[in-house]
């Protein structure tokens, strides 16, 4: 439920209006705009008489809210949210692309890689230090020294670390070390580890689960905002369909779905919806033109040899390329890369 406050309405009546609403047990999301002021109703609101709110002369309507997401959803939060990280932004009319490869290898590797996809344009270096893998006898990554080697890229070239987190014993460090939090596919519901991010105030890259709806992936999203957390990114990287030619099915329309319904910004990762380095192209250019605002690609120096997923990851040159193509892509739609 949504209570539109007539605009110049006298914040003492606002506040004793939030008194009476929190005092049947319901938490208050409050959205301030230019020319709106919203209570947002969260929690059991059938103890809320819409007939008495509308009685108030200070309550312009009341709007019941269908879906079950309620932070996440756009009547709470009519202006999009943009993420800030230093001097980077998420959201609004910029399309930031994240780079780097699958897993961490080496320092000379990370580096490298930062190095090159910071001249030519990238804004964030991705890389994974904590790998979760299909199979336990797979390259899990680097761990801890993962991320030390990720600190020393991030100190080398000035780009903020995006990287994976596997469980919430690991939390503090992320927190100390790490620019933005991501969370995996494989754990999009993992619900104690959405609470304890929630609590983390850091910005947090939310991944669509493989066999995920648009509605769990909000719901998921809800689980940490409700935990106090504003700062989400969401992330489409394909599904699980009957198709198997490509590694998953990327879902284009998810991006203006979610954009219709949510005021939080969503990238979208090519590389692991394709699994085939020769499609990031076309699906990273597409990712633009239908309203993402970024994505994230796997960049690589040598993907014959890479640990990790070197058959969907591009080398520098032809992230070169790419980057070149966005551009004149952003121009159409407004956007900035």
């Amino acid at each position: 439920m949504i209570i539109v406050m007539k605009l110049g309405t006298p914040v003492e009546q606002v506040e004793k209006l939030k008194r009476k609403v929190c005092s049947l047990g319901c938490e208050i999301h409050e959205s301030i705009g230019e020319n709106y002021w919203l209570l947002g109703l969260v929690g059991d609101t059938s103890k809320v008489d819409k007939s008495q709110l509308l009685a108030n002369r200070h309550v312009e309507k009341v709007i019941a809210v269908q879906e079950p997401f309620k932070k996440a959803n756009k009547l709470f939060h009519p202006e999009n949210t943009v993420v800030r990280i230093g001097e980077r932004q998420i959201g609004g009319n910029d399309f930031i692309v994240i780079a780097g490869p699958c897993s961490v290898e080496s320092e000379e590797q990370i580096v490298g890689i930062a190095q090159e996809i910071k001249k030519i344009g990238a804004s964030f270096l991705r890389g994974g230090a904590f790998k979760p893998r299909t199979s336990p006898y797979s390259f899990q990554g680097l761990g801890d020294e993962g991320l030390e080697l990720l600190k020393i890229a991030r100190q080398k070239t000035g780009l903020p670390i995006v990287t994976e987190i596997m469980s919430p014993h690991k939390l503090a460090k992320f927190i100390d070390d790490v620019d933005i939090i991501q969370i995996g596919a494989r754990n999009m519901q993992n619900f104690d580890l959405l609470k304890e991010v929630g609590r983390s105030g850091k910005p947090i890259l939310l991944k669509r689960g493989m066999c995920a709806t648009i509605e769990e992936l909000l719901m998921a999203a809800e689980y940490i905002m409700s935990a106090g957390n504003s700062e989400v990114i969401l992330c489409e990287r394909g599904i699980r369909t009957f198709e198997k030619y490509t590694r998953n099915t990327l879902d284009l329309s998810a991006i203006p779905v979610i954009k219709k319904y949510s005021h939080l910004p969503v990238i979208v990762d090519p590389s692991h919806a394709s699994g085939l380095w020769w499609l990031v192209e076309p699906l990273a250019k597409a990712a633009l033109v239908v309203g993402a605002d970024g994505i994230m690609v796997e960049v690589h120096n040598d993907p014959a040899k890479a640990k990790c997923d070197g058959q969907q990851s591009i080398k520098p040159a032809r992230f070169k390329l790419l980057m070149d193509k966005l551009r004149l892509l952003a121009k159409v739609e407004n956007k900035n890369v």
